[in-house]
């Protein structure tokens, strides 16, 4: 079965069956009921599939909501959910949707990727993971950066692998996405309805209490990010997050914003002091314009300077080299020559991070 397993609601979305069933097919996106679009290799394309009419759109969106048992019409017009199978449906309908109905279903493999997927993908270097695994081990508080659909929960997936089986994780997610694989794992969950709301911030405050010892949250975009980095600096080292930034100067950007949406009287260079005490390695995904996802900076912030800027080392960074004649670019990923700061404890701990990793390639 695909993404849709019960058939009755597959009856009413017909149209797009082929696409939700094709495991090449990574995001089915419907504009209008003749304007539907289809994700494969991070190419968009147009598709020749219709729905007869904007009724039969729309009653195919009901059915989706009955079926995930949520409502929407034109008092509650936006649907966020999570399908059985973990791919999430985002449905947008009038008055909010002005030139009728919108609906993005993303999909999620069966099989969770794992960081040997991504090396052979060409998405990060064998260097770059072994940088990763010894960063995790040692318990390096870590941001996955990147833009929408970049990869950032693939990512997140793939090298929370590293984090050693016999700890105690704690997972918060506003709809979960995330496969984790270590055993000893609390799984929670955003909770919106008409009765109650629970936010990721009352999630993150409860998380402390669960003794856990590494927090992973799937994506910081609210004031949640001050309650995550007092976690980070409070026991719970080597805990990790998405965010949404294009680069890692942006994403620490961003999370000064977050933080400012707290409301509190807290001058700037405070805000930054503390980011830059919870936060040690940012890891920027983005998908290049061939349609490729990529690692394209792992990056360490080592502190503050005397002005209150940040010091940012890039560790290892993405170098496009050219455009082959499949218009696919040829890349390399490059190491800068800049040793991590925490060498030194690498050694104390019995963690292999030799310095060959880091040696920058001769041009």
């Amino acid at each position: 079965m695909g993404v849709m397993d019960n058939e009755t609601t597959r009856a009413f979305l017909a149209p797009i069956l082929p696409f939700l069933d094709d495991e090449t097919v990574t995001e089915v996106l419907i504009n209008s009921p003749s304007e539907i679009w289809v994700e494969r290799a991070g190419k968009l394309a147009k598709t020749d599939a219709y729905f007869d009419d904007y009724d039969a759109l729309f009653a195919a969106v009901r059915n989706v909501a009955q079926y995930v048992g949520r409502r929407i019409d034109e008092n509650e017009p936006i649907l966020d959910a999570r399908l059985p199978d973990g791919s999430r449906i985002h449905i947008v309908i009038p008055p909010c949707a002005k030139d009728g109905i919108y609906m993005a279903i993303r999909k999620f493999g069966k099989e969770a990727i794992q960081v040997k997927d991504l090396i052979s993908f060409g998405a990060l270097s064998v260097e770059m993971a072994r940088f990763l695994h010894a960063s995790i081990t040692l318990k390096k508080n870590t941001i996955i950066s990147g833009a929408t659909s970049s990869g950032k929960t693939t990512l997140l997936n793939a090298v929370s692998s590293f984090i050693p089986p016999d700890q105690r994780i704690v997972v918060i997610e506003d709809a979960s996405e995330l496969q984790l694989q270590q055993p000893h794992q609390l799984r929670m969950e955003v909770l919106k309805n008409d009765r109650v709301q629970v936010e990721i911030r009352d999630l993150v405050k409860s998380s402390l209490r669960l003794r856990p010892d590494r927090i992973v949250i799937g994506e910081v975009r609210g004031p949640e990010a001050l309650d995550l980095l007092q976690a980070m600096t409070t026991g719970h080292a080597g805990s990790m997050a998405t965010l949404h930034a294009n680069n890692p100067k942006q994403a620490l950007a961003r999370l000064e914003t977050l933080i400012m949406m707290n409301r509190l009287e807290m001058p700037l260079l405070a805000i930054r002091s503390q980011i830059a005490t919870a936060i040690q390695i940012i890891i920027q995904a983005n998908r290049l314009a061939d349609g490729s996802r990529k690692i394209t900076h792992i990056s360490e912030l080592v502190g503050l300077d005397e002005q209150g800027n940040y010091l940012l080392n890039d560790l290892f960074l993405l170098e496009i080299l050219s455009m082959k004649s499949d218009g696919k670019f040829e890349t390399r990923f490059r190491a800068t020559g800049i040793l991590p700061s925490f060498m030194d404890e690498a050694r104390r701990s019995g963690v292999k991070l030799p310095e060959s990793l880091f040696v920058s390639p001769s041009t």
